[in-house]
């Protein structure tokens, strides 16, 4: 009696707790070291904290308690973000919902502070996590969700060349409240132009003497023929 071969599971690799090096920014795995310096990047910056879970923390101590919780998730790894031009801790992201047997992989939890919000190592932190989840993982699907009402992340996905999919109604309970969500989808085989438009725009040649980027990743898409 012949039997039925069952297909082999390849699993992908799970993200290490690494440090990644860029050309303006270097993530770090979060540790409670950090705490100091993002309480500093956290004071008076209440807004920041709207679209996210968690947050504004009122006592040090509280960003402490959740920065203990983040570090220490074995399913989560997260990183702060330390842009070179301020040598200073001020955000952090991760790598969540990881699906190894299926290759699928999120970008999420993303807490920038103002003064790293639209920097140009605000976008090669995110840059460094995508080439690992592609390029040094093997990973096939790469996702991006939101609160549906955070227009500012619905922008970052499009921008960072991630494809929307769709709405789950009512998904979640979000600050007392019932939400949306809003998913976006980048798969492998449309990374590579991606990848090449976000390094136009992240070198050196797109930046003046005073760190201002000459043109938009719409505008390097457009020249580059990516959609």
């Amino acid at each position: 009696m012949n039997r039925t071969e069952q297909p082999v599971v390849v699993l992908r690799p799970f993200p290490k707790r690494i440090v990644h090096d860029g050309h303006s920014v270097s993530l770090e795995p979060l540790t409670h070291l950090h705490v100091p310096e993002l309480w500093n990047a956290a004071v008076n910056a209440d807004d920041s904290w709207t679209h996210l879970r968690y947050g504004p923390f009122q006592t040090i101590k509280d960003l402490e308690e959740h920065i203990s919780d983040f570090a220490g998730r074995d399913d989560q790894p997260f990183w702060a973000v330390r842009p070179r031009a301020t040598g200073r801790a001020s955000g952090w992201l991760s790598l969540c919902d990881i699906a190894q047997a299926d290759a699928s992989i999120e970008i999420g939890s993303i807490w920038y502070s103002p003064g790293l919000q639209r920097t140009r190592a605000a976008t090669e932190a995110v840059f460094l996590l995508m080439r690992h989840a592609f390029d040094e993982l093997g990973y096939q699907r790469l996702v991006w969700r939101c609160i549906a009402q955070n227009d500012a992340s619905h922008r970052a996905a499009k921008r960072y060349g991630f494809l929307p999919e769709g709405i789950w109604r009512s998904a979640v309970d979000f600050k007392g409240q019932r939400s949306d969500i809003a998913w976006f989808a980048m798969l492998r085989h449309e990374w590579p132009s991606h990848k090449e438009t976000l390094r136009a725009w992240l070198s050196d040649q797109n930046f003046d003497e005073n760190g201002i980027a000459q043109a938009t990743l719409a505008q390097i898409r457009h020249r580059f023929n990516v959609p």
